[in-house]
């Protein structure tokens, strides 16, 4: 409602979820309160519309809008990597996903590209210096940049060191960090300002030259 201006009031979001036109990652979705999280693609069939939940510079959650290609498949960062009891190795990622037989080349903070209709994973991007990554929490979330460095702390948090395209370096925890592609190749299209912060300043100029000021 607030943000894809679709219904007026609340009651008319529940109508559109109710008539089964919302999918997330796939699945019809009736419960109006159903938490879609960093990644997941919000379908409208109706519309002909699709989104995927990402951050903006800020740190919120905005809809990216994206293509019938894109919306096939979503990047998923493994959080662990076991063998069940029954000496089945799986990869556990980021959005509760558990993926049986996995690639055995997949590690512990890679992302994985998974196919949202089958579920099953096509391709790693794997987690190395000079990756490109995304911030999913702290202060820099929703920054874009170039893995640069990562500092190992055994029985503390491990920090690792960012370049976005501009120049600016900054650091933060490893747990923060989510790859969407290598080099400068992103697997997805990036939001609007492509995960650049501005200082204060900057963003008061740009906004003097619209003419918004």
């Amino acid at each position: 409602r607030d943000r894809l201006k679709y219904a007026l009031t609340g009651k008319e979001c529940q109508q559109i979820c109710m008539e089964r036109c919302v999918k997330v990652d796939g699945k019809v979705r009736t419960d109006q309160n159903y938490p879609a999280g960093f990644m997941d693609v919000v379908e409208l069939e109706k519309s002909g519309d699709a989104f995927r939940l990402l951050f903006d510079v800020k740190g919120r959650f905005v809809l990216h809008r994206i293509s019938k290609e894109e919306k096939k498949y979503k990047l998923c960062k493994v959080m662990k990597t076991m063998i069940t009891a029954n000496k089945i190795p799986v990869a556990i990622t980021h959005d509760g996903r558990t993926i049986r037989y996995p690639d055995p080349d997949v590690k512990t903070n890679d992302s994985i590209k998974v196919d949202i209709a089958t579920g099953k994973m096509s391709d790693i991007i794997s987690f190395e210096v000079g990756a490109m990554v995304m911030l999913t929490k702290g202060h820099n979330a929703g920054r874009i940049g170039q893995l640069k460095h990562v500092e190992r702390h055994e029985g503390s948090f491990h920090i690792a060191t960012i370049e976005d395209t501009k120049g600016a370096t900054f650091s933060t925890r490893l747990q923060n960090v989510f790859i969407i592609g290598s080099g400068n190749h992103p697997q997805l299209t990036l939001p609007k300002g492509r995960g650049i912060k501005k200082s204060i300043l900057q963003e008061r100029g740009e906004a003097e030259a619209r003419g918004d000021l």
